[in-house]
């Protein structure tokens, strides 16, 4: 079983998707920590991570698990991320090693912006999460507030904004939800909620059944 799972940033995608993983005994790949770790190896050689050229190098260069997740949390690698997956060719060369794991058996949930529409469109199961910009800011900040990074809620707001507006705009694999996506909104839903509606949508596709 394939289970996509899409959203934009700070949505809930990532944690719900690591707790589905679990729950049903898969593998789980948070494809954004790649670009992440793309924009790590940019930063490290002290090139901007809108350098075309360093991206490329770099994504083509990409080795799974170089860095370690405590690694790539933090805001300017996630900013510099954002950048880096605006080009063509740093998506291009992170396709393969993607649709690569989404054969893993005995199956796998994938969460990133392009999981159903380009890495696995065929997913048994697609899945879009989204929340308010707002909510999705004051989500942020307590991230960066638990983290000790200085953080102020209106520039958080405004990267939240900026960041959409690269994913959905982005001429290669824009962040759209696929047209067979279940659409699962989380602005007014605790995480264990949130969770319990992901699990309900994937026992509905199973069963063919619609979504409570």
């Amino acid at each position: 079983m394939i289970i996509a799972i899409d959203g934009p940033a700070a949505s809930g995608k990532g944690t719900i998707a690591k707790r589905l993983a679990v729950h049903y005994g898969l593998r789980h790949l948070d494809s954004g920590l790649l670009y992440r770790g793309v924009a790590k190896a940019v930063i490290e050689r002290g090139r901007d991570p809108g350098d075309r050229d360093a991206a490329i190098a770099a994504a083509r260069a990409f080795e799974p698990g170089r860095y370690p997740e405590s690694a790539l949390k933090g805001d300017d690698v996630a900013k510099a991320a954002s950048r880096v997956a605006a080009i063509p060719e740093v998506r291009e060369a992170l396709i393969a090693f993607q649709r690569g794991f989404a054969r893993s058996k005995p199956g796998v949930v994938i969460d990133g912006r392009d999981i159903a529409t380009v890495i696995a469109p065929d997913a048994d199961v697609k899945i879009f999460v989204t929340a308010t910009p707002q909510e999705r800011a004051r989500r942020r900040l307590l991230e960066l507030q638990g983290r000790g990074e200085p953080a102020d809620e209106a520039a958080v707001l405004a990267d939240i904004l900026a960041r959409d507006e690269r994913d959905t705009r982005r001429t290669v694999a824009p962040l759209t939800q696929a047209p067979d996506a279940h659409l699962l909104d989380t602005t007014y839903l605790a995480i264990d909620a949130a969770v319990r509606a992901a699990i309900d949508i994937v026992e509905a596709v199973r069963t063919g059944r619609k979504p409570a």
